[in-house]
């Protein structure tokens, strides 16, 4: 095997695990501080060296404002005393959160974080596997996360950690069907499902949700709609943005973030499934939720927001291969996740709960059947210029006419049963 590509490979996954960590620890310092502007309060400010416990007078305060919060945070989890009660089945007890954080962290391998970076005669893609079946792989591996969190609040021995368990797996098998459901517009209109190609086209022909240049020009340009199909594209918006909706929503559900967090609803659960951890094992829960965080926010840039590309044509200006070309790529891509990050945090702090009943509504009455109507109006899109106008209208009618099935049928599903006279 060629030399050139063990050594990139070995390189890109130090990166990637250095990237995807420190974007952990970032997230907590992000978590604390927003929430404490949202709430009107200073938050973490100081994070004090504890000198005193080797005898001086005072604790030192790093004049950095807080930003060593998470390493703190690091070492009193680690310090921590590892308390296993002796009641729980202590084989899934440990093993459960090494299957929460070690799928969080796989997952991030197919999303590639920079353009392609020439070196000598070698091409190396800035993605640890540039496997053809990105996004299959990214939903076939996040799956498994929820096997850890029902062995969490299994091998706890405790009803409230096992309700919790039962809570998550019912949440993330529901919203995975959504999840499922809502990307298949986007890749019916890419044709493929390799994320390195689809970041490509859209390097080509503007971002997903922001299409307003191809090769032809800018939208303001004669040459744009010259383009074959640009109007096609446009018409393609109405489905991808309720795709966008969807599958957004549904990654909240899928990190158990509020307002979905009802696997760890501290008002019913306690602590819901990781009730009975304490130590560096809690904190593992805490790392594969803020790295799936980070994988979901990923994967929602890449697919509708354009990946790497800096976008508005200036992508076609650039050196092809150029190594300070792919760190900017990087930098931007990074920049772009940690929007994304922010708009998590938002949400957590400004949306109340959902009660149990309506996040499974949502999910099984509102998006499964939502997902679903958009597939056939984006295949309808897609055929148009195939089908013709005759076949597009007999598509919309039956397009119509299966909504208001849908629609009915979901009703039906929320009217509470009358109550019956005994």
């Amino acid at each position: 095997m060629d030399t050139t590509f063990l050594i990139a490979a070995a390189i890109k996954i130090a990166v990637f695990i250095g990237i995807t960590m420190s974007f952990v620890s970032i997230c907590v310092i992000f978590e604390r501080r927003f929430s404490a502007i949202i709430q009107d309060r200073v938050g973490p400010n100081r994070t004090m060296i504890p000198l005193s416990i080797l005898g001086f007078k005072k604790d030192l305060a790093l004049p950095i404002g807080g930003l060593t919060q998470p390493i703190a945070d690091g070492l009193k989890f680690i310090f921590k005393e590892d308390f296993t009660p002796s009641y729980v089945r202590k084989v899934f007890f440990w093993l459960a959160p090494v299957l929460v954080v070690v799928p969080a962290l796989l997952t991030m391998a197919v999303i590639p974080f920079g353009s392609p970076m020439e070196f000598g005669n070698t091409i190396i893609p800035m993605a640890i596997a540039d496997l053809n079946v990105g996004p299959l792989f990214i939903f076939a591996i996040a799956s498994l996360s929820v096997y850890g969190i029902t062995l969490a609040g299994w091998a706890s021995n405790s009803k409230y950690p096992f309700f919790g368990g039962v809570r998550a797996c019912a949440q993330m098998i529901s919203y995975e069907i959504a999840l499922g459901l809502s990307i298949i517009p986007v890749l019916m209109y890419f044709g493929g499902l390799n994320l390195g190609h689809i970041v490509e086209d859209q390097v080509a022909n503007g971002w997903l949700l922001l299409p307003l240049w191809n090769e032809g020009g800018f939208i303001i340009g004669s040459g744009y709609w010259g383009e074959p199909l640009v109007v096609q594209r446009l018409l393609l918006l109405i489905p991808i943005g309720v795709s966008f909706v969807i599958f957004t929503t549904s990654i909240f559900a899928e990190t158990n973030r509020m307002p979905f967090d009802l696997p760890e609803c501290e008002t019913e659960l306690v602590g819901g499934y990781h009730t009975e951890y304490s130590s560096m094992k809690f904190a593992l829960f805490f790392m594969g939720e803020y790295a799936a965080m980070v994988v979901g926010s990923a994967l929602i840039v890449t697919l509708f927001l354009g990946g790497w590309s800096i976008g508005f044509g200036i992508d076609g200006m650039l050196p092809t291969g150029a190594w300070w070309v792919s760190l900017l790529h990087i930098g931007v891509f990074l920049a772009k996740v940690t929007v994304f990050i922010l708009f998590f945090i938002l949400v957590r702090w400004t949306v109340p709960r959902f009660r149990y009943d309506q996040l499974m509504n949502l999910g099984w009455i509102v998006f499964f059947e939502a997902a679903l109507i958009n597939v056939f109006l984006a295949a309808l899109i897609i055929a148009s210029p195939s089908i013709g106008l005759g076949g597009v209208a007999i598509g919309g009618a039956f397009l119509i006419l299966v909504t208001i099935l849908l629609i009915k049928v979901a009703k039906g599903a929320t009217q509470k049963p009358s109550a019956t006279a005994v």
